[in-house]
């Protein structure tokens, strides 16, 4: 079989089908063969009627004793059939004449279906189903039946007998094996074919709880290879990286050391640590590619302005890019605060600015004169010119998408080459989730808090206990702290019964009346926010008000309290976002979840994890568990790849014999390592990947 054989090759496959086909990511007869079942149904064996359990699927034979049609609110046709140890009830609501003449009493049927509990014994509703001939054997299959993703006008019948024609022509010629035997052999793996035969059409003995599971030995061969193949890609695009060039900032040793020494805090260990590693890495000639992970609250931010600082000190600007307008301004506020004392003016740049103020910027973002540019997405769009740009800087990474960080970087691309490349998240990634997501970056890890902040207590409470709370941030407010009151929607929901955000500050407002309150939401204009947001971080406002638009951006040493309205509907990072809005002064910070009861199992387990620690990669360790890695990683937006047979959460374990099997691979056999990335990612694009 070759690589590229068109699914117009394969019998019945014309224009029509093939469309539909395309929905499900098949675009090449070999792409039928690494669509796997999501589950099997076992029909190699028929289960006497006496015998059967409700809950089940299973396959039955048996004679027509008695077929009518019944009305009971609706036509229903039922066809009793018996084999001598039970009766089965076959219950069918669309059905034609020409159907119900196929039922005559004495005909044999085999059918297969849910075995449900009815009144009167068992039935099965909508069965699949098979008139024999007279003195025909009823037929059993020779494998457990797969059943593939289903896309609409593609019936899993079409997808089989598709499939069986994928697995002729490889069984003729099978795919090369490109894994070395010895790694095989350690792994205890069966080879590529013989994993793809298995679990296309596995044996009547075959475990189906291991194969449901995912852990089958053969599941994990073609998980294993996947893996390994989007690993290489990315060690791939850190080579390539390595052979490009970028201005070399070997200068501004002296103002870096003078910017540390006067900031009005010292920076933890971890900032120093962290600092070193991108000072060297700046002063090498190529683009530095780093991934700094640290926690709400640990000082990301001016470990972020020493590097900007350090290019600008070489003579280059430096481009800070924010998902949110809150969160660049709140960047462009703070670099403003620590670099005019030293003449560096940062520009701003949105999309919302008036048109006289965006066009000073543009002018001195292309002459040069502003050589630190703080902004949204407005920084990468036609029309912005950099005269020299040699570092860039992106928050919150995992909401931006690919295309949108590479234009900013070709922004700078010129005769000393590309721009350095330094991303921050405060969502922190479990080591095996960035093994296999980042491997093409170098990563820093800020663990550490700054001296005298307290880790908050968090505390969960149902909603019937609202007024004990209200008194709590009565108490926080008298006692000249402030407090934050988060809801998820703005206004009232007929079909979410959550706390509004409107609703929840007319409450607060009657039932607290000698404490100022404020409010702030997203439908807001701009201006409007950001007067809230500064009355607060001034403390004219002493209760904030807000929808999770506050997630990230605030910065209020003063506020000790949040409460977070209907907890229980949030994701775990959200809500330790949300909660590192507080905790940022001396003071001992707390944060109560509010929800509706009944929990269900993952709420009450998301609730529980917050309660038990603040550490980050614990949260996100266990949101990866409750939530997978598309939330986490912001695959939607970041263009990472959709797995076929991996499960980044179930084959997590994995990924340490991956990082070693590609190092080997690499080393000793370089053309197995292109042709793996090719088998997997030859359609990148197709796959909606980039």
């Amino acid at each position: 079989m070759q690589h590229d054989d068109p699914l117009t090759d394969l019998a019945g496959v014309g224009p029509a089908l093939l469309k539909k086909l395309e929905r499900l990511g098949l675009y090449r007869v070999e792409d039928l063969l690494f669509l796997l079942p999501l589950r099997y149904e076992d029909r190699t064996q028929l289960i006497k009627l006496g015998a059967l359990a409700a809950g089940t699927r299973c396959l039955v034979t048996g004679e027509v004793l008695l077929s009518e049609t019944v009305y009971r609110g609706r036509r229903n046709l039922l066809v009793r059939i018996g084999d001598g140890t039970g009766q089965l009830t076959l219950r069918f609501f669309y059905f034609s004449r020409s159907q119900q003449a196929q039922f005559q009493s004495g005909v044999h049927v085999t059918c297969f279906g849910e075995v449900r509990k009815a009144p009167k014994g068992f039935e099965m509703i909508h069965p699949e189903y098979r008139v024999l001939r007279e003195h025909q054997d009823p037929a059993v299959n020779e494998s457990l039946t797969p059943i593939y993703p289903a896309t609409e006008g593609v019936q899993q019948g079409r997808l089989r007998n598709l499939t069986d024609q994928a697995l002729v022509r490889m069984q003729k010629s099978p795919p090369v094996e490109l894994l070395p035997r010895e790694i095989l052999n350690k792994l205890a793996m069966p080879s590529l074919a013989d994993a793809i035969v298995f679990l296309h059409r596995p044996p009547p003995d075959a475990d189906v709880a291991l194969l449901l599971a995912g852990k089958h030995p053969c599941q994990q061969r073609l998980a294993f290879e996947e893996l390994l193949a989007h690993y290489l890609s990315l060690k791939n695009l850190r080579a390539l990286a390595k052979t490009e060039s970028a201005p070399a900032l070997v200068d501004g040793k002296a103002e870096v050391d003078n910017f540390i020494g006067d900031l009005p805090f010292s920076l933890t260990s971890a900032q120093h640590r962290v600092v070193d590693e991108i000072l060297s890495d700046l002063q090498a000639p190529h683009p530095m590619m780093r991934l700094i992970q640290g926690d709400v609250g640990s000082g990301k931010t001016v470990v972020a302005a020493i590097a900007c600082l350090k290019a600008v000190a070489c003579g280059v600007q430096a481009a800070i890019m924010a998902p949110t307008e809150l969160l660049a301004e709140q960047h462009w506020r703070s670099f403003s605060d620590w670099f005019r004392p030293l003449n560096i003016e940062p520009a701003w740049l949105s999309g919302s600015q008036r048109t006289v103020a965006r066009r000073e910027s543009l002018t001195a973002i292309e002459d040069g004169s502003a050589k630190v540019v703080v902004g949204t997405h407005a920084l990468f769009q036609e029309g912005v010119t950099f005269k020299q740009l040699g570092l860039v800087v992106i928050d919150e990474q995992h909401r931006f998408g690919v295309h949108q960080r590479m234009a900013l970087r070709d922004k700078g691309v010129g005769d000393r080459g590309q721009p350095h490349q330094l991303v921050m998240t405060a969502t922190p990634i479990p080591r095996t989730l960035a093994m296999a997501a980042y491997a093409d970056l170098d990563t820093s890890i800020i663990d550490e808090l700054p001296p005298g902040r307290q880790p908050v207590k968090t505390i969960a409470l149902p909603d019937s206990r609202r007024e004990e709370v209200i008194d709590r941030v009565r108490s926080a407010c008298a006692a000249g702290q402030q407090a934050y009151w988060v809801c998820p929607l703005i206004d009232e929901s007929e079909t979410l019964d959550y706390q509004a955000a409107e609703a929840s500050y007319e409450m607060l407002s009657a039932a607290l009346p000698d404490i100022r309150v404020g409010l702030v939401h997203g439908r807001m204009r701009q201006a409007e926010k950001e007067r809230g947001m500064q009355a607060f971080k001034e403390g004219l406002i002493q209760l904030l008000v807000a929808t999770t638009v506050i997630e990230v951006g605030v910065d209020v040493p003063n506020a000790s309290l949040m409460i977070i309205e209907n907890a229980e509907r949030m994701g775990l990072s959200q809500l330790h976002q949300l909660r590192g809005r507080v905790g940022r002064g001396s003071i001992q910070s707390h944060c109560v979840l509010v929800y509706k009861p009944p929990l269900g199992h993952i709420a009450k387990s998301r609730l529980a994890v917050l309660r038990k620690t603040n550490d980050g990669f614990v949260v996100a360790e266990r949101d990866l568990e409750l939530r997978g890695p598309g939330e986490l990683l912001g695959t939607r937006q970041t263009g990472l790849p959709d797995y076929r047979v991996a499960n980044l959460v179930r084959d997590a374990d994995l990924m340490p014999r991956v990082q070693i099997a590609a190092e080997a691979i690499r080393r000793q056999l370089p053309d197995n390592a292109n042709a793996i990335v090719r088998r997997w990612l030859a359609d990148v694009n197709r796959y909606g990947k980039v």
